[in-house]
């Protein structure tokens, strides 16, 4: 199942990452529309004309709120069914991609009226009918307004990872299932040939549950179809989606925790894709799809596409996808902000296996980190990896404002790859927060147990460190208890991890407002004077408190940072007693240089970029030099002082955050 999806674009108008040269990338504008109620909202664009190859093609769709005229009904607030269509003139309708609309009350923390959400499809597949004049529809199933829609697409030109050779609608529409006619009339066995040079074909499904039966059906039970290949079975796909409790929207103002039939509100529709293997080019076969039998109610929302491969056209190709963390994208909220190791998505674009990848990584305007990955990728395979400590993160924790993040594989199985163009990415981000190094947690548990009838909580909370230790715990904790435990940590990253088994958090409005007879639990990080410390994305008080789903993640760090010093500068340097001090750091206008350990301090201080320029210079005759550095852009850089008798350098970090 192809689930991930690439968050890679920003344009002038989005704040995703770009991988794209100056000048490859062309951008069409598309719908720009109120979501007023239930309809379709059409709008005729101008792609680019055939003849161009593009390595990547996405959609992407922003989502924000409007106000609504005085006394309508639930503006906004509710789980839609939003379907985006490509009309082709004399062609076929295909579904280019599908997201549910969240839970938007306006008085929710995540989703006042100035609220965006970017929804990003790759529909690189569908190049072959991205072309000239088509219309786009957005089909929208809501009963109310106060949404706003944005389509545009983005072109990068490039070698795509393979060359669709045909890309065909199968079957579609939203039918009952479980009543009559049978769900499965509506998808008849059809026979299809490869085209010549086909390596691969799939059909990829989209399919959504909705309604609710007495079974809970189609929205709320879990149901299996089939792919029949020449009468034969060869998938068997659960219709679910089982991690809405770990939505990154959240809060969210309605039953955003409820697992579905394949969707979780406020989040992307993943599609299905089936391998249809032994195919033959030129030889026809038979496809089909059938669902398990059942009665009852309810329906499903189906969209199906037969698509073609050509051969890999890269043979050592790997590709950055995204930047997990660190990042300020809301699709990776839960993750952020981060320290200490960054996290990258990778995909083997090439037809080799990838046994190692190297990576050069850091702050912007800073030096980088390189760090080597070793491993298998198989052609076509993705993966998360967790990149080496980058100290730079820990450096700028606690520095208010936005920093920049870059990444780039510059090395795959010890050699350059096939394709520089897929190597290299950005992303703007926020520093994780300093803590002080002692503080309190106040833990309540609510009255639901870990297991049917027990007595110990479904809620605990862990605190990791940087090699994800446990260095502090509050598990088993019984029910309906109020604890208070005093932590006092060393320097150093830190992660809290509140868990919470049953994924309703420590409260959530619903158990308040339904009568179950649940109460609600808190959780708080307090300094020892008792001010609350600021968690990320966590309410201590208002209707949404504590309504986190199945888990919170809090990365912070204690006391002060060790600079990361680049130790190839530093001749000869063993003194313990010989070294210089730089404060304040991070800077803005002033910063004062202490060197220790010298009798007589005469030489030069040299401020150095990212790049080994050096930006500023100075006489040193004193033992504590006061510099002007308000000229400096944010960023980090090497300091160091080199003595004019000796030649010995003494080298430190300096950050300047304005």
């Amino acid at each position: 199942m192809k689930k991930y999806l690439y968050l890679l674009l920003v344009g002038l108008t989005l704040s995703f990452c770009v991988q794209a040269a100056p000048g490859d990338t062309t951008w069409v504008q598309g719908n720009i529309t109120y979501l007023d109620g239930y309809g379709n909202y059409d709008s005729m664009l101008a792609f680019p004309a055939p003849g161009t190859t593009y390595r990547k093609i996405y959609m992407i769709f922003t989502l924000g709120k409007h106000t609504c005229p005085t006394g309508s009904t639930w503006c906004g607030d509710w789980d839609y069914t939003v379907q985006n269509y490509l009309m082709v003139p004399g062609g076929d309708t295909m579904e280019l991609g599908r997201f549910i609309t969240p839970y938007a009350n306006a008085g929710a923390p995540r989703t006042p009226f100035s609220w965006l959400q970017h929804y990003v499809y790759d529909v690189t597949d569908y190049a072959s009918v991205l072309h000239d004049a088509a219309a786009v529809r957005i089909a929208y199933s809501g009963y109310s307004g106060g949404f706003t829609a944005d389509i545009k697409f983005a072109f990068i030109e490039g070698t795509p990872e393979r060359n669709v050779l045909s890309v065909k609608k199968l079957w579609g529409g939203s039918y009952g299932y479980g009543g009559t006619p049978d769900i499965n009339s509506n998808f008849p066995a059809l026979t299809e040939t490869p085209p010549s040079g086909t390596a691969m074909s799939e059909v990829k499904f989209t399919v959504t549950g909705h309604g609710s039966d007495g079974n809970g059906c189609c929205e709320f039970a879990p149901h299996n179809y089939q792919v029949v290949l020449n009468g034969s079975n060869v998938s068997n796909t659960t219709i679910w989606r089982d991690n809405c409790g770990l939505n990154n929207l959240y809060p969210q103002s309605g039953t955003w925790i409820y697992n579905r039939g394949n969707w979780c509100p406020g989040a992307i529709v993943y599609s299905n894709f089936h391998n249809l293997p032994g195919l033959i080019a030129g030889t026809p076969y038979t496809v089909g799809l059938t669902f398990d039998p059942y009665t009852g109610g309810g329906s499903y929302t189906t969209e199906a596409t037969l698509i073609d491969y050509g051969a890999i056209n890269k043979t050592l190709d790997a590709s950055l996808d995204d930047i997990i963390a660190p990042t300020n994208n809301e699709n990776h909220f839960r993750a952020n902000p981060i320290a200490g190791s960054p996290i990258v998505h990778v995909r083997n674009t090439g037809s080799a296996v990838i046994t190692s990848m190297t990576f050069q990584y850091g702050i912007q305007d800073s030096a980088m980190q390189t760090y080597n990955w070793t491993g298998t990728l198989n052609p076509s395979e993705e993966s998360d990896i967790t990149l080496g400590t980058l100290f730079q993160l820990d450096e700028v924790t606690g520095v208010s404002g936005t920093f920049n993040f870059a990444a780039k594989i510059v090395a795959v199985n010890g050699i350059s790859d096939d394709d520089a163009t897929n190597n290299t990415m950005s992303t703007a981000f926020t520093a994780a927060p300093r803590w002080p190094s002692s503080f309190k947690f106040f833990f309540r548990t609510n009255n639901e147990p870990s297991t049917t009838g027990g007595t110990i909580s479904e809620t605990s909370w862990i605190v990791y460190d940087a090699n994800n230790t446990i260095v502090a715990q509050r598990t088993n904790a019984a029910l309906s208890t109020y604890y208070t435990d005093t932590l006092s940590l060393p320097a150093g990253l830190y992660k809290l991890v509140i868990y919470d088994s049953s994924c309703d958090g420590l409260n959530w409005w619903v158990h308040a407002s339904s009568g179950d007879g649940i109460t609600a639990g808190s959780f708080f990080a307090r300094q020892l004077t008792g001010a609350n410390i600021p968690m990320n994305g966590y309410s201590y008080s208002g209707t949404y408190a504590h309504d986190f789903g199945c888990q919170f993640v809090q990365y912070f760090y204690t006391g002060t940072p060790v600079p990361s010093i680049d130790h190839t500068l530093v001749n000869n340097v063993s003194n313990p007693e010989l070294n210089m001090e730089i404060y304040p750091n991070p800077a803005q206008n002033m910063i004062y240089v202490d060197v220790n350990g010298i009798d007589k301090v005469t030489g030069t201080v040299q401020i150095i970029d990212a790049l080994g320029r050096v930006v500023a210079e100075t006489a040193c005759n004193t033992a504590h030099k006061e510099i002007n550095v308000s000229s400096l852009v944010n960023g980090v850089y090497s300091v160091q002082f080199i003595n004019k008798e000796s030649g010995n350098r003494l080298v430190s970090r300096l950050l300047i955050a304005k």
